[in-house]
């Protein structure tokens, strides 16, 4: 081509086709993709170049009704001038692009553009949703293994670490959030139930039939029986703890003794046993307390009386009311409810607590700990004295109950068992008191009996 020549104008090139560059203006290399060593205009500044960036470039091309350089040669000749010119510029291109690559290793990489900014923090936003998502996981995976660690855990040390039952802030809160409680068969409301129970308790007549079905007799034993079994032999609790004795299905009287001294979890509750017999209202008497275990199940604690046997309850009473309002399965249900009972309690390591008294059988509290669960009141031993044992003002040691079953003791099997464990009382129930309480031997130990007018008396 001449100087001077001028070409007939040409259409502007499109956008989207690459930008052909001679070779004395190549730019610098930029990550290029080759194709038939012709440079392709790519960045690696995002997937969308800065206009700033191509206006320069086009400031930088020769315009084509200019006169080209004297040693400009088009891009496509063969001649082997061009050839070795090409291959020259090739070498210095890769010996500058590892020249690149070491310096890119040892200091930071550039600021991106503007134009990438909102990529960079969608990109950031995501690996932070998915480092949280991993620590998430993280943190259920060791939940799940704390919580089968504590499961696998022996049943008397369920309660080592004695939780303060309930928490308080502007009141009383329980430590049960749900109120739906799931069984091995099915789940019930534990709260619509309550109140059933509640109604009931404030009616002053006494129907037939009882205000839930068999089902969910049955429900409610089966979730009770679970967390009885979850909790030791032998509980321990801190203060404060409200300790009520025998209710012997005065229904009425329980409505009215939280009515006193305020419903669950608005105050801890230890009860020293013999629920049912003897009283008209047996079944709601102890399904209320069975719902309030579920419910509040480190606020509130039953222990196990002499009554709570099936022998004693074929006799005075509750085998009969289940038997005209229920059935006999009902019944039964309810034996193998008493049968997971824990036995005695130790309140602020001091006060021991139980139904009936002490044994001779009883050489520590590791005792206690060791008796398996479920199991029936043997006719002997330990377990049937911590029942049924009685104290007295006339024994020096150990003698035969007046009823029968177990032994009385005396001021001095008091004063050496507190010594030996470094108690200040003992508190139990398993006996009829005019005011409801009643010290013994200089108020080393309390008798606690709960059932006002009890089967017709005078006690308060």
């Amino acid at each position: 081509m001449k100087p001077g020549h001028e070409l007939p104008s040409a259409p502007p090139l499109p956008a989207s086709l690459p930008l052909l560059l001679p070779n004395h203006l190549k730019l610098p290399h930029t990550n290029q993709q080759h194709t038939n060593n012709t440079p392709t205009l790519t960045t690696n500044m995002g997937n969308n170049p800065s206009k700033k960036l191509r206006t320069r470039l086009r400031e930088r091309e020769p315009s084509i009704t200019e006169e080209p350089p004297a040693d400009y040669e088009p891009t496509h000749s063969s001649s082997p001038q061009h050839q070795q010119h090409q291959q020259q510029q090739q070498q210095q291109q890769h010996q500058h692009h590892r020249k690149n690559n070491s310096i890119s290793e040892s200091t930071p990489q550039p600021t991106q553009s503007s134009s990438s900014k909102p990529l960079e923090n969608n990109q950031q936003q995501q690996q932070q949703q998915q480092q949280q998502y991993q620590q998430q996981q993280t943190n259920n995976s060791n939940n799940d293994h704390q919580q089968q660690q504590l499961n696998n855990e022996n049943n008397s040390t369920i309660l080592a670490n004695r939780p303060n039952p309930v928490l308080q802030t502007n009141g009383f809160t329980n430590t049960l959030s749900t109120t739906t409680t799931t069984t091995t068969n099915q789940a019930f409301d534990i709260d619509e139930i309550i109140n059933r129970l509640l109604d009931v308790g404030y009616s002053t007549k006494i129907t037939k039939s009882v205000c839930l079905k068999n089902s969910e007799i049955t429900a409610i034993s089966l979730a009770a029986r679970e967390v009885l079994l979850s909790q030791p032999t032998l509980i321990e609790l801190s203060p404060p703890v409200k300790i009520v004795g025998d209710v012997h299905g005065q229904y009425s009287d329980l409505i009215r003794l939280f009515e006193m001294c305020g419903f669950p979890p608005m105050a801890n509750y230890l009860f020293l046993g013999d629920y049912v017999d003897r009283g008209k209202q047996s079944l709601e008497t102890i399904l209320l307390l069975l719902c309030y275990k579920i419910k509040y199940p480190e606020n509130f604690f039953l222990l196990r009386g002499n009554h709570e046997c099936a022998n004693v309850t074929r006799v005075y009473g509750f085998y009969d009311e289940c038997k005209r309002r229920c059935n006999i399965k009902i019944w039964k249900t309810f034996i193998d409810v008493f049968n997971c009972l824990p036995i005695s309690a130790v309140v602020a390591s001091k006060i021991f607590c139980v139904h009936g008294g002490l044994s001779p059988s009883l050489s520590t509290m590791d005792d206690i700990r060791r008796i398996q669960r479920p199991t029936d009141v043997p006719d002997f031993g330990l377990l049937n004295d911590l029942l049924w044992s009685d104290p007295s003002d006339t024994a020096t040691d150990w003698e035969d109950n007046e009823r029968g079953v177990s032994y009385c003791f005396g001021k001095s099997v008091i004063a050496e068992f507190l010594a030996r464990y470094d108690f200040d009382l003992i508190c139990r129930a398993h006996m009829v008191v005019e005011d409801g309480y009643e010290f013994w031997n200089e108020r080393t130990l309390v008798t606690i009996f709960s059932a006002p007018n009890y089967c017709g008396g005078t006690s308060s």
